[in-house]
């Protein structure tokens, strides 16, 4: 028996001192692991990761006290009074840091930018050790380091008090306050207080983060069913985006060198208000995407299983975009067949199409779009986008009667957003010229220039578009856009003067019901359109362009004299521009040349009609005269008789 009981003493002591000298050794591999790893990190990023006091107390808990983070020559950025982390084991023997189990008292983390900087530009500046090349680009592998270390980080179970996000920049103020934030089995609910520039918002917010799933689930709503306001949007963009949920999913999951990132995200009642997009609030009533992405080494791909809901209508897109070496590819398709045509309309967002409020419409339709973008040859781009029906017809209108045009109606012309002149298309307006009373040259000349299809397309020309994308995006600007005759009359005749992205959805929408059902024959939509067209400073349609230029009615106009104001239309109120003294300036050469090899190649005069048409055959007779010469406005004023009071005051300037 003393003999067996020395065995058990043995054994049990040895434990013991074996328990005793493996909590003595990690509590140092514990320290030398958290100094590294922050050492590590601010030397990279140049910042000083420093605390008060470091305690290993047993199980991987790491008691941290006095923890900040302190970018070099900024405020601090990151601040605890005390920070408890349990960590896997397991993986710690792996000098992995993995977190199980966090509390924390009042951790403050406040983001400030001033004149001179920002506390926080070190995260978002690239490596410098390793180049973005095609051989060291692996944005597969960047992904997955940053999700891993995301669910590595992600605790099991946490209790936080006192959680405040800040940021300040000059006069602006947003504060994040999370009085209480416990996570229990991976699953959280917690009350969020934002508070910007005064305005202050009451969230609550739940789900649950999960570490082995790859998976993090959240929920984002008002407290006592009121809306939400999203922060640092109105601040950062000037925007105000409201909602009264928010929900999302997301999963991840590395297969074959490619990480795969799926899920789901929803929003109900949403609203935006921003004047670039729409000058009235644009609202959603839900809407719903589902996601599957996939990154791999050199791209990163919206699978065509997604899904995205818009009100009623749903749709499959596909993106993908490519990196095989220093420039983007992009590719994008949506193809959506055999949908009721009510669905497009009725999922249109309220304040965003206000013409089309209302409108209710039968039959079905086909979407086709798709587009291959090569950034390093734009010339091969391809454009490809058409919307097809059956048996489509307009059942009632929406707010505006689209088949306007048929009859006599008024008409707005806009000055810098400034209503000046407004005058009626029709016969009671003794300047309002029918098609047939206007110079047979001017609707010809016009065409070759602006738009040589209109009387045959439907509306759009693609490949016109297609040729504005690539010099748009060759000179990195906006310079053509590719517009037919049948948009830019839809532009003036229905639209706003707000240059906002609702505008053009709607000029597109608008032109594609007029043209598709045809409301209003061809033949009248050219008759307005050289009727309101502007010729000059607050010199509008044919008849006050041929009063202005030539003292002469449209019927009389001369084929030089329609080439001549074809060349205006683009930039009608420099037409002084155009002029040395009362001669066409000599560049104008090469532009009757060409309007006029058109009319004849095309058949549409014949070549002796072109023999002396020349700049230099277009005289200048009327009140433009008097303005080319310099006279002064006093001596013009007989001149001027012709033209509305305030295009006088335009003229002045």
């Amino acid at each position: 028996m003393s003999k067996r009981l020395k065995i058990v003493l043995i054994v049990v002591g040895s434990i013991v001192i074996l328990a005793i000298g493996c909590r003595l050794a990690i509590s140092p591999i514990v320290r030398f692991i958290v100094n590294s790893e922050f050492e590590s990190v601010g030397s990279k990023n140049q910042i000083k990761i420093a605390y008060g006091k470091l305690l290993y107390e047993g199980n991987g808990k790491v008691v941290i006290e006095n923890l900040s983070v302190v970018p070099f020559h900024a405020d601090t950025l990151v601040h605890a009074d005390r920070f408890l982390v349990q960590l896997n084991m397991r993986k710690l023997l792996l000098f992995k840091l993995s977190v199980y189990d966090v509390e924390s008292d009042r951790l403050h983390i406040h983001f400030v930018k001033d004149s001179i900087g920002s506390n926080y530009a070190f995260l978002f500046k690239h490596s410098e050790d390793k180049p973005d090349d095609s051989s060291t680009r692996n944005y597969a592998q960047r992904c997955d380091q940053i999700l891993q270390l995301l669910f590595r980080m992600l605790p099991v179970h946490a209790s936080m008090k006192s959680v405040q996000i800040a940021y300040s920049n000059k006069d602006d103020e947003l504060l994040i306050d999370i009085p209480f934030l416990h996570i229990l089995n991976h699953r959280f609910t917690t009350a969020i207080q934002s508070t910007e520039n005064g305005q202050v918002s009451n969230w609550i917010c739940s789900g649950s983060l999960d570490d082995d799933k790859q998976r993090i689930e959240g929920k984002l709503f008002g407290a006592n069913d009121s809306r939400l306001s999203l922060p640092f949007i109105q601040y950062k963009w000037n925007a105000a985006v409201q909602f009264d949920t928010l929900a999302f999913e997301l999963n991840s999951q590395k297969e074959s060198g490619i990480e795969n990132i799926f899920g789901n995200a929803f929003v109900s009642g949403l609203t935006i208000h921003h004047e670039r997009i729409s000058p009235d609030t644009v609202m959603l009533d839900r809407g719903r995407f589902h996601y599957d992405f996939h990154i791999g080494r050199d791209y990163a791909e919206l699978d065509s299983s997604s899904e995205i809901l818009f009100n009623q209508l749903t749709f499959h897109p596909y993106v993908k975009l490519s990196r095989p070496d220093s420039t983007w590819h992009v590719i994008a398709s949506i193809n959506k067949r055999d949908f009721p045509a009510q669905e497009l309309f009725s999922s249109l967002p309220h304040g965003l199409f206000l013409n089309l409020d209302g409108i209710v419409t039968t039959g079905t339709l086909n979407y086709h779009f798709y587009t291959d973008i090569d950034f390093a040859n734009l010339n091969r781009l391809v454009f490809e986008s058409s919307l097809r029906s059956k048996g489509f017809q307009i059942l009632k209108m929406g707010g505006t009667d689209l088949a306007k045009m048929n009859q006599p109606f008024m008409y707005t012309a806009y000055d810098n957003n400034v209503p000046v002149k407004t005058f009626e298309i029709g016969p009671n307006n003794p300047d309002f010229r029918t098609y047939d009373q206007i110079s047979k040259y001017l609707p010809l000349c016009i065409m070759q220039n602006e738009d040589a299809g209109f009387f045959h397309h439907a509306g759009f020309i693609p490949s016109a578009i297609r040729d504005a994308l690539v010099v748009d995006l060759k000179r990195h600007r906006f310079v053509r856009g590719g517009s037919t005759i049948s948009m830019q009359l839809v532009k003036n005749v229905f639209l706003s003067k707000n240059k906002t992205l609702a505008r053009k959805m709607e000029e597109i929408l608008i032109t594609w019901l007029i043209e598709n059902c045809r409301l209003t024959p061809k033949e009248r939509m050219f008759e307005v359109y050289m009727n309101i067209a502007e010729w000059g400073p607050l010199v509008y349609g044919a008849t006050d362009a041929a009063r202005f230029y030539f003292d002469k009615d449209p019927s009389q106009l001369t084929l030089g004299e329609c080439i001549f104001l074809t060349s205006i239309i683009p930039k009608p109120k420099h037409f002084r521009s155009s002029f040395d003294g009362l001669q066409l300036k000599p560049y104008y050469e090469s532009f009757f040349n060409v309007i006029l090899r058109r009319l004849v190649s095309r058949e549409l005069i014949f070549p002796e009609e072109a023999e002396g048409v020349t700049p230099e055959s277009v005289v200048v007779t009327g009140p433009a005269k008097q303005l080319l010469l310099g006279d002064s406005i006093q001596n013009e004023q007989p001149a001027l008789e012709l033209l509305p009071e305030p295009a006088i005051k335009v003229l002045k300037k």
